[in-house]
């Protein structure tokens, strides 16, 4: 466990810095009055998430490696950050969208459906709790190890 000290460190500041990110979306209308946008808007956390692999990267160098780190290492550890991080996203999606959103999905239906973009079946299957868990769990796996990788290649020192 005193291996993974700082990996763990790491998971609860993303798990946390994911919260926040929820509430400033709901601050900003993103969940009503700005729904259509609503996408988008998600999308920008990567730019907050980049730095955080940057940090956790270096950290784990600088306090772990002692400033030996290869790339295999940063990788496996930006991996464990991320996977330990996706375990909280059907709590963050049910909190979301059942305690700070609850009208979310029903509105991102109607507006699709208004809209054209989908019909109410496909609308329906895409915006649900289920469905949301799911792709968040996929979204997050994807971007975080992708992430790992390439913030490995820039902090090795090896």
């Amino acid at each position: 466990m005193k291996n993974y000290r700082i990996e763990i460190k790491w998971a609860i500041v993303y798990v946390i810095v994911s919260f926040i990110w929820i509430f400033i979306q709901k601050a900003l209308g993103f969940f009503d009055s700005n729904i259509s946008r609503h996408v988008f808007f998600s999308v920008l956390i990567v730019l907050v998430l980049i730095p955080l692999f940057y940090f956790e990267q270096t950290d784990k160098k600088k306090n772990f490696l002692n400033n030996k780190m290869m790339w295999k290492q940063g990788f496996i550890s930006g991996c464990l950050v991320i996977v330990l991080a996706t375990l909280f996203v059907p709590v963050l999606s049910y909190v979301t969208y059942e305690l700070i959103a609850p009208d979310f999905f029903k509105k991102a239906i109607a507006l699709y459906t208004e809209s054209g973009k989908l019909n109410p079946i496909d609308a329906a299957a895409r915006f649900n709790l289920r469905s949301s868990m799911l792709q968040g769990v996929s979204d997050n796996l994807s971007f975080g190890i992708s992430f790992s990788a390439i913030m490995a290649f820039f902090t090795k020192s090896q």
